[in-house]
């Protein structure tokens, strides 16, 4: 995990539990003596990530509806920390504002990015339960988070991005599957990784519009590298996770068809896994803002 991470050290359960008490119901020791908890239990997740909000965030009051995106909060933290990398490496202004695309009922990014630095943020969502929620969030935890709604589903930063308004980054993490039945498989491939038996494909939670789009991860990032050259200079870096590492290629193509002056590709490692984001910009690196 990047350096600045709070949870490089793993978490401390027991206190953990102090601060969300029914997180014990769903703790065990582990072979090796660990206290750890059953992942595979959407529950236990959830009070996990409230409790580590609560705890490492000063977030006092965080829900999601049922069935909505869980983010782990180790990881999504490393995309902060990186993308806050960038943004020195630009030489950028200390007064950070940001906009998060698809934030989901959940609002991590713009929670961690205001705690951990003091960013303002633009968040916005295409599903109005998702909205209401992470409105509910900003405004109870008093964040400087403005939560709007997405109008149309291939439509990024219209509607959000206003005239003569500017941000230094925006962030997104795009549904990867093309089609609901593909999201329903990899749900599956997900209990049979966890050696459990395959149960509902809504169990690891998801919105259609977080889990899957047509055309998949590539098509929703190719559409919004397109529409990116229309606010150019209203964004200094437009950024976007990518999982598929196949895709890097083709997005590459496109940065480069739309004529941005600079692309990246930032590594983020979690253990044994790579995570990894894409950042473009239409400013060249000299300049200054």
């Amino acid at each position: 995990m990047h350096p600045r991470n709070k949870h490089n050290s793993g978490y401390d359960l027991d206190k953990l539990i102090t601060l969300e008490p029914t997180l014990k119901d769903f703790a065990y020791k582990r072979a090796d003596g660990i206290k750890s908890i059953d992942f595979a239990n959407p529950d236990a997740v959830k009070l996990l990530n409230k409790a580590l909000l609560k705890s490492d965030y000063d977030i006092q009051v965080w829900d999601i509806p049922p069935q909505f995106l869980c983010p782990p909060v180790p990881g999504r933290a490393d995309y902060i920390h990186a993308l806050k990398d960038l943004l020195d490496e630009s030489d950028l202004p200390d007064k950070v504002q940001g906009v998060d695309i698809g934030t989901g009922a959940n609002l991590i990014y713009p929670i961690l990015g205001s705690r951990e630095y003091n960013w303002r943020f633009v968040a916005s969502d295409i599903n109005p339960v998702a909205v209401k929620c992470a409105k509910t969030i900003a405004e109870l935890n008093k964040l400087p988070v403005k939560v709007l709604q997405q109008k149309q589903p291939n439509q990024f930063f219209k509607t959000i991005i206003k005239a003569n308004q500017f941000y230094h980054f925006s962030m997104c993490n795009p549904p990867f599957h093309s089609s609901e039945a593909e999201a329903n498989k990899g749900t599956q491939r997900k209990w049979r990784n966890l050696n459990k038996t395959p149960q509902s494909s809504l169990n690891f939670g998801g919105q259609a519009q977080e889990l899957w789009c047509e055309g998949g991860e590539k098509r929703f990032l190719l559409n919004m590298i397109a529409e990116s050259a229309m606010y150019k200079e209203q964004i200094y870096w437009f950024t976007s996770l990518i999982s598929n590492k196949d895709n890097i290629k083709p997005l590459q193509k496109q940065i480069r068809k739309v004529a941005a002056e600079q692309v990246r590709i930032i590594e983020m490692g979690q253990g044994n896994k790579i995570s990894r984001f894409i950042a473009w910009s239409f400013f060249k690196p000299s300049s200054s803002l």
